[in-house]
């Protein structure tokens, strides 16, 4: 199966920090990756850098092939425009514009809105009733449906996810997992952070990091 994301002796240090140290790693096409470890272990600087958000200090990071080291800011952009899906634990909708125009954003800085496409993503998230709904008017399982469209609108190579159940009560956290179930099962290449083991427990293979280091990988 095609490798979809290549981590090869991956460091990143912050002074005397070293938050990742030499990671290997690697994801292949249509498979979902759990990456789990206590609170400072590297986990999402890990996922930073592997979205362009963050450069490595060291080592290589290859996304369907490309090589993110040496892009130049600009390129770094492109890249998570066209190549990736962020969802994160916070929500980053703008609070003044709907359900439908908060993923049409995102189509905007790929390239052309569309508001047809934006209402379909809703739609396939459970939320074609609430398309012109403000943030405030709507919970917070819902706000993380509309991130999870806004992230998949483009159409990406790889879905990211911070701790996307993290401010979720069990029934959203349930709805949530049953959308990733169900993108895993059409092909989406899934890499999560998270804390929570039965999150991590539904992915194919979990990653646990201590110190900045993989300390085990299931097979």
């Amino acid at each position: 199966m095609k490798e979809i994301m290549k981590v090869s002796r991956l460091s990143k240090t912050y002074g005397q920090i070293k938050a990742l140290d030499c990671v290997d790693l690697s994801v292949r096409e249509g498979e979902w990756l759990s990456i789990m470890g206590p609170s400072g272990s590297g986990k999402s600087t890990l996922l930073n850098i592997v979205c362009g958000l963050d450069s490595p200090s060291d080592g290589s990071v290859r996304i369907d092939g490309i090589e993110l080291a040496g892009m130049s800011t600009g390129e770094l952009a492109r890249y998570r425009r066209e190549m990736v899906g962020l969802i994160f634990q916070q929500f980053y909708m703008v609070p003044y514009l709907n359900a439908t125009e908060n993923v049409m954003l995102s189509q905007y800085f790929h390239s052309m809105a569309d508001e047809k496409e934006a209402r379909r993503a809703l739609d396939r998230v459970g939320l074609g009733h609430r398309l012109d709904h403000l943030p405030a008017h709507l919970s917070g399982g819902e706000q993380q449906r509309v991130c999870i469209a806004r992230a998949l609108i483009n159409e990406p190579t790889l879905l990211l996810a911070d701790e996307p159940t993290g401010n979720l009560d069990d029934k959203n956290e349930g709805t949530v997992m049953e959308l990733f179930d169900e993108l895993h099962t059409q092909g989406m290449t899934l890499v999560v952070v998270t804390h929570d083991a039965s999150v991590g427990e539904a992915a194919d293979r979990i990653v646990y990091l201590e110190h900045g280091r993989v300390a085990s990988l299931s097979i």
